[in-house]
């Protein structure tokens, strides 16, 4: 983090020595829980089977399923990735897919409601995709995106106001580990200026994704930058990671401390 400039606004917010005080109640004064009822939905997941990076199979997906529920999550709005070039989904595909898992949970008496959007790729491809057909929202008129992890768009904020002109809110997917956003730390400031959401990895905060992720997302968090918190889930492996989370006391408070639009989420 050291290659961050010090004449940025941000930085001295972000980055300053402030001394942490424990947390010992939520933002709206309601005791701290240890679960995760406290945002009732996740709103970022991998879990319609063989169409992305995540769950592969069926009995994956259920798997992935009930380790939510144990985790005290109450609703599931899952986010395959459209991206052409790899994953080229369509709305039949997820829909379909969604179908298929929801009569899975049926069978086996799993009481979990979930809805199914997309993650989509900012690139040429997903202006067509704005130009010709509705874009699959995570709730109401959102929209989750997500950008390059080697650049910024050259358009993006053309890219966001084409997004929000056609009845669209942007919620972008995990900004803290846009590292190139790190050596300018306004452009999260820009980002909602412009009109984006925010939604957090929860898995930054163990540094799963590395420090420098995990040291922006706490700052921009302790800062209420952020409007939704994600599993971003895909495999076991996430789960173990997000199960860590619950057992730490402090991480779980500061979860606790800023208000979220997830509980607002409903279907």
């Amino acid at each position: 983090m050291a290659a961050i400039p010090h004449n940025h606004t941000m930085f001295s917010r972000l980055f300053g020595s402030k001394k942490k005080e424990k947390i010992e109640v939520a933002y709206n004064g309601q005791p701290l829980v240890n679960d995760f009822s406290f945002l009732g939905a996740d709103m970022h997941s991998h879990f319609l089977p063989g169409i992305d990076d995540g769950a592969q199979t069926m009995e994956d997906s259920i798997a992935l399923i009930s380790q939510m529920k144990q985790l005290g999550y109450k609703r599931i709005v899952t986010t395959p990735h459209i991206k052409v070039d790899n994953y080229p989904n369509t709305p039949n595909i997820i829909l379909s897919q969604l179908a298929e898992v929801k009569a899975a949970l049926a069978e086996r008496g799993i009481d979990m409601p979930i809805h199914a959007a997309a993650e989509y790729y900012i690139d040429d491809y997903f202006l067509q995709l704005l130009d010709t057909e509705p874009l699959l929202t995570v709730w109401k008129n959102e929209v989750l995106v997500e950008i390059s992890f080697m650049f910024e768009p050259i358009q993006l904020g053309e890219i966001i106001f084409r997004l929000t002109s056609r009845g669209y809110q942007p919620i972008m997917a995990h900004p803290e580990r846009y590292m190139y956003y790190h050596q300018d730390l306004d452009k999260y400031e820009e980002l909602k200026n412009r009109g984006c959401y925010l939604q957090m990895n929860i898995n930054s905060l163990m540094g799963y994704y590395g420090k420098p992720v995990k040291q922006v997302a706490e700052k921009l968090f302790s800062m209420g930058m952020y409007d939704y918190v994600g599993t971003d889930m895909h495999n076991l492996k996430h789960t173990e990671v997000v199960q860590n989370i619950q057992r730490n006391e402090d991480l779980m408070a500061m979860l606790q401390s800023k208000p979220l639009r997830n509980p607002l989420i409903q279907f």
